[in-house]
């Protein structure tokens, strides 16, 4: 893992967005070794993990009902001022492309190489593997886009990329084929010192991503259970017995159940980590910098089921909460804290018990995803040094207000609004974490959780729902969840529209905080119905959000437009 992500980490540190691929040197000079064919694929995993490629995927769950946020999505998640000349859909766009240009040199060039024929197909399928990554993501966000593959030399080109979008037909089958064949170069496994590269089982799991995404289910199904059944490789997948511990991964330690992620070498800034505490952590994350810019949605937390699998309702737990307004909420939810916020000088009429077991008796993912009132996180003081925090909700009329500095958790927004766990790092790792802005967690583009949830979704769709239950027990089973038809009658599934239902819940409790949510409402037709305005615990406001059915393809960017005049525009835009 060291060797070959350090270099990874190096390039990604100093190479900027100016495209200087490989083949701009000398034939004689690049192009010759293996080592040469080594770089080559470490260019392709900088470009990537950029943030605006995939090193920002978590943050697309704040487009979708399981999170509320300031960026870098904002326009998108709002819908209130998405248009053509958004920056995000511009770099999105832009980082995209980037990769696919990198990947396209590394075709071209690589299969004159004077190595092996094995090194050759190995890295022939790497690059192929990721350029559908980024042509499937393109496929999704704009539908038919330009098509580039190996025969475009961007050095010779650049001036002149001009063509017609393609139909989004012709873009999946492009997608499909180059998975087809990087399935058939791609090695099982890689060695220790090349941990993350892609492998078969990845390209698998993609493909029948792209099968399932366009409803071609016993395709999908077939690819799926090639990896979660190995059916003709060893590929070694399983699911990691500790939820919790799965996204703290750190220092070198890696789970069977990651098929393909993005590694994390070091916490500090000799390293390369994502920066997903920048954009999940709370003011108490490490040096009072990180912001809030992205926190859990009240309608995912009220979305968990309680422990024993029956549906939560407030009203249970708070006679009218649900019909009461937020004035109602907060005589059961707050308590007054002194001005030095220090400490809880009046519980008023709060029973902070009752109010913890409302979250901590539920699907144990609550409360590993998320920071809920009265619970404690384990944060930094001023000097970057372990400090215990609580969320705490304060009444200020009573009291003081939360200080990050002090002993409460405080949102940065000034929103009173639940805070993740997931992703967040404990204290300092013991002085293993030294930087807000570099999460050193290897995070999952895919996961075998992730994996064997669309499979139960793809047997749902062809009927063979005792299979599809199957499936899903193994997630819940995980976290000691009660199985779905284990008898009780609310764990009952007796047909394929409930089931379907139960595989999208179940997939929020499960991949909450990894950027799947907003890709899944768009497929199941479900944007439309998922977008509500973003309100707090208590049930105010905190901001407004608008859909428009030309919210389900974004706009081609204005400034791709100035620069290719074949290009057209999506409906709407």
């Amino acid at each position: 893992m060291a060797g070959f992500f350090a270099a990874t980490a190096i390039m990604s540190g100093c190479e900027s967005l100016d495209y200087i691929p490989g083949d701009q040197m000398s034939g004689q000079i690049f192009w010759q070794t293996e080592d040469h064919a080594r770089q080559a694929a470490v260019g392709m995993y900088a470009a990537m993990k950029a943030d605006w490629c995939f090193g920002l995927e978590f943050t697309f769950d704040m487009c979708s009902d399981i999170a509320d946020g300031t960026s870098p999505w904002a326009d998108i998640s709002r819908g209130t001022s998405f248009a053509s000349n958004s920056s995000g859909v511009q770099n999105h766009w832009q980082y995209l492309y980037e990769l696919v240009h990198r990947s396209n040199t590394v075709i071209r060039n690589v299969k004159n190489m004077p190595i092996s024929q094995e090194t050759i197909d190995n890295v022939t399928g790497e690059a192929k593997f990721l350029r559908a990554m980024a042509y499937f993501r393109m496929l999704n966000c704009w539908g038919g886009v330009p098509y580039y593959d190996e025969n475009c030399n961007i050095n010779e080109q650049f001036a002149s990329l001009n063509a017609s979008r393609c139909p989004a037909d012709e873009i999946r089958k492009h997608v499909i084929d180059d998975l087809t064949d990087a399935i058939a170069k791609l090695p099982v496994r890689w060695g220790d010192a090349d941990l993350g590269r892609a492998t078969k089982g990845a390209a698998y799991a993609l493909r029948g991503k792209v099968y399932l995404f366009n409803r071609q289910w016993d395709e999908a199904i077939a690819d799926f259970e090639e990896i979660i059944y190995d059916k003709t490789d060893s590929y070694g997948y399983s699911l990691h017995p500790d939820y919790n511990e799965l996204f703290r991964l750190y220092n070198g330690t890696h789970s069977p159940e990651m098929i393909f992620s993005i590694q994390s070498i070091d916490g500090n800034t000799a390293g390369y980590a994502l920066n997903i505490v920048g954009y999940f952590g709370n003011k108490s994350t490490m040096r009072l910098i990180a912001s809030n810019c992205i926190v859990p949605s009240t309608t995912l937390v009220d979305m968990y089921e309680n422990r024993d699998g029956s549906s939560f309702d407030w009203d249970d737990v708070f006679p009218g909460f649900s019909d009461g307004d937020s004035q109602v909420r907060r005589a059961y939810m707050t308590v007054a804290i002194d001005q030095g916020s220090t400490t809880v000088t009046d519980l008023l009429d709060c029973d902070t018990t009752k109010v913890m077991d409302a979250y901590r008796l539920r699907d144990p993912r609550l409360c590993l995803n998320v920071i809920t009132p009265y619970s404690h996180y384990l944060g930094t003081d001023a000097g970057s040094n372990p400090a215990d925090k609580q969320f705490v909700l304060a009444d200020p009329t009573k009291g003081g207000s939360p200080m990050e500095a002090m002993a409460f958790i405080r949102n940065s927004e000034g929103w009173n609004s639940y805070f993740w766990r997931k992703w967040i790092p404990t204290g300092n790792l013991d002085g293993y974490w030294g930087e807000y802005n570099r999460t050193p967690y290897e995070f999952p583009l895919i996961r075998l959780g992730d994996v064997i949830l669309m499979l139960a979704e793809a047997y749902n769709e062809t009927g063979e729902l005792d299979k599809a239950v199957v499936e899903v027990n193994k997630i819940r089973a995980r976290v000691g969840m009660p199985g779905l038809n284990d008898g009780a009658p609310w764990l009952a599934v007796n047909d394929k529209d409930s089931m379907a239902e139960r595989i999208r819940r179940e997939r929020a409790f499960e991949l909450a905080g990894e950027g799947q949510r907003y890709w899944d409402l768009r497929r199941w037709g479900l944007l439309d119905q998922s977008v509500k305005n973003a309100t707090d615990i208590f049930g105010d406001l905190m901001y407004t959000r608008t859909y428009q059915p030309r919210h389900e393809l974004w706009p081609i960017p204005l400034v791709e437009m100035e620069r290719n005049r074949n290009l057209t525009q999506n409906e709407g835009w």
